[in-house]
């Protein structure tokens, strides 16, 4: 198929371009790198040979969104891109709900005109909620504890309602847990902009000098060693995960189906910790501080129905996971070049 992916140049979409290619498909790229570099496509081309279009706006203008369906064949859509930081939504809710539930509004309606009815969704574990049970499987009840959780609820229920009006949608929404390392090469990896959110790009950078040290917000939850506890997953079986997604939904009848892509194995922020320094043989320095409003003690998923309908399976480990960070932070210790 010729797959259009939205946010191409980002941390997952880079790995899922990658991922596509491999499994023979054509891959066009969307992107208004607000969140990521340019710099990130030649590296693209470099490992996969492939030349790749790129189309540099944002998906919430209306107009450019038709004018690259008309002017581009596609016959499927993965969709990551959107405003992704937790934090930030909460302080600026409204920038999140207008950039992430217009781009996909744009993006569907340009989609419906053009007879493209394929999708796969980037959803995330956020639409559990604040106390979910544990395993999380797909049939719990959706909520959300911050902006950015809400707009993947809402953007589901979206595509549930599309999908209802209309059988010819075939749609995959997939709800990641902790997406973390990088492509084997080293060139391509987890860049965040400013103060990473997430624990894994910042451990990286202490260990690579640009951070003196890691907070680990909380050491008091009921969980082995009192720390959070959750579902990482390698970037590269996440990417995976969608290419076994759009295939079967190319396949499928059912208008939309829900997945979750994790390991289904907790690991607790003291474990990333001991096992970054083996990965990269440096200190993590970390200071314990007070829990952060809106963390929960302990996040996995149950992957079993995306083990058996997509025959995918998770399959590295939280030290192929250090060790590919490590190779992709060390080789970047600034992370991408501006040009």
């Amino acid at each position: 198929m010729r797959v259009l992916v939205s946010g191409g140049a980002g941390y997952i979409g880079s790995h899922t371009v990658i991922r596509l290619i491999d499994a023979g498909h054509d891959v066009v790229i969307v992107d208004d790198f607000s969140n990521s570099k340019p710099t990130v496509i030649g590296r693209l081309e470099g490992i996969t040979g492939v030349h790749l279009p790129v189309h540099s706006f944002d998906l919430t203008d209306v107009d450019k969104t038709e004018h690259l369906f008309a002017h581009e064949s596609i016959d499927a859509v993965i969709h990551f891109a959107g405003f992704k930081a937790v934090g930030e939504s909460v302080s600026k809710p409204l920038d999140y709900y207008q950039n992430n539930l217009d781009s996909t509004f744009s993006l569907m309606r340009a989609m419906d005109r053009h007879d493209v009815r394929t999708l796969v969704f980037s959803s995330s574990a956020t639409v559990y909620g604040a106390e979910p049970q544990l395993p999380m499987t797909e049939d719990l009840p959706t909520s959300a504890t911050n902006p950015y959780g809400w707009t993947k609820v809402m953007i589901e229920q979206i595509l549930t309602d599309i999908a209802a009006s209309d059988d010819r949608w075939r749609i995959a929404a997939l709800r990641y847990f902790n997406p973390v390392g990088a492509h084997a090469s080293g060139e391509i990896g987890e860049d965040p902009s400013g103060i990473p959110n997430n624990l894994m790009p910042f451990v990286a950078q202490v260990a690579v000098g640009r951070r003196e040290k890691l907070s680990v917000f909380g050491d008091d939850y009921d969980t082995p060693d009192g720390t959070g506890v959750r579902d990482y997953i390698h970037v590269d079986d996440l990417a995976a995960g969608h290419v076994a997604a759009l295939d079967r939904i190319a396949k499928d009848s059912s208008p939309i189906s829900i997945w979750n892509l994790g390991t289904g194995q907790g690991v607790s922020v003291l474990e990333v910790i001991k096992a970054f320094e083996k990965a990269s043989g440096k200190p993590v320095p970390y200071e314990i501080a007070p829990r952060r409003v809106g963390d929960i003690a302990a996040s996995y998923a149950d992957p079993s129905r995306a083990n058996s309908e997509l025959n995918w399976y998770a399959t590295k480990t939280i030290d192929d996971m250090c060790e590919d960070t490590w190779r992709w932070q060390s080789g970047n210790p600034n992370g991408y070049p501006d040009a």
